[in-house]
């Protein structure tokens, strides 16, 4: 199997990407500020007490901050991430094709098939160049979605780092992205193949709703699992993108200013939003890409 179109994942993998952060931005911003709250007002950091406050000050749509950065950075860059994770793999083929044919239908999967480690590295490899890439957006979004900055557009959130930190600003949190991205990315492209492989033995894929269903599952189980294994460094690199003190630059320095404060727990801020977010992301991204894919491939000329 080739590639494909490149304007197929793309189109696929942006279409995901946009229905994921309109349906979850509220879980991401209240995952931002529990991060952020502890420091700010400690002992006021509880999911429904920020809610609360966020409705009171803001309204419903003030659950949507921060929508206009996530959309800059998540639409292109998820589109980007399939085609890249799609080509990679497929120059992947002759070093890490799997030891023993595997069992999915080859309409449950648009992705070439590669072995264990294949999966792995080829998630954390491209995870973490679409992440460098598309950092400055990263740290928009985060600091959109926090309350210590009052940007009221992107622009002038661009202008105002550039302003105040120069264009290194924009790579402020990309070590500890790293650390979190590409272990979360490799485990998440490891699990969620083999989740898949295992799903279809026990469900054939012999019509869309089965098929979906087997998307959706490989995709949230996947995301569970990820998301816990790498939570720790999300608390991190939220911390290095909000917070300006000289400490918080560095990743050790933010390690131990966070002990200090919060304790080794401080590392957990934030998990369950973030796990319910990933779940659910995970399982729409990945249904809405590999669904289209199919279908486009369908569409194709033979």
């Amino acid at each position: 199997m080739g590639t494909g179109y490149a304007s197929h994942h793309l189109f696929s993998g942006g279409l995901s990407g946009l229905v994921s952060v309109l349906t979850l931005q509220p879980l991401d911003l209240l995952k931002t500020r529990v991060q952020q709250i502890q420091h700010a007002t400690p002992g006021k950091g509880g999911i429904f007490a920020v809610t609360r406050h966020i409705l009171a000050t803001d309204g419903t749509l003030g659950l949507w901050r921060g929508t206009a950065p996530t959309l800059a950075r998540n639409v292109p860059g998820v589109g980007l991430y399939f085609y890249t994770l799609q080509t990679v793999r497929y120059h992947l083929i002759p070093y890490f094709s799997p030891s023993k044919p595997t069992t999915s239908s080859s309409s449950s999967s648009v992705l070439p098939k590669l072995s264990a480690n294949g999966n792995l590295i080829s998630g954390a490899l491209c995870r973490t160049a679409v992440g460098l890439l598309l950092n400055p957006f990263a740290v928009v979004k985060t600091r959109f979605e926090s309350d210590t900055y009052a940007y009221r557009n992107m622009r002038e959130a661009f202008r105002a780092i550039v302003a105040t930190e120069g264009y290194r600003g924009f790579l402020q949190g990309f070590t500890a992205s790293a650390l979190r991205d590409a272990p979360h990315a490799g485990i998440f492209v490891l699990s969620y193949e083999a989740v898949k492989e295992r799903t279809t033995t026990w469900l054939r894929p012999e019509s869309p709703s089965a098929t979906a269903l087997i998307l959706s599952f490989s995709g949230a189980a996947a995301g569970t699992i990820a998301t816990i294994v790498t939570h720790p460094f999300d608390m991190i690199k939220t911390q290095m993108q909000i917070r300006t003190e000289p400490q918080y630059r560095s990743v050790v320095g933010t390690i131990v200013g966070i002990i200090r404060e919060r304790g080794p727990s401080g590392f957990l801020d934030g998990v369950s939003l973030r796990l319910t977010r990933k779940v659910f992301s995970s399982a729409i991204a990945w249904t809405v890409y590999e669904a289209m894919m199919i279908a486009l491939q369908k569409k194709e000329p033979e």
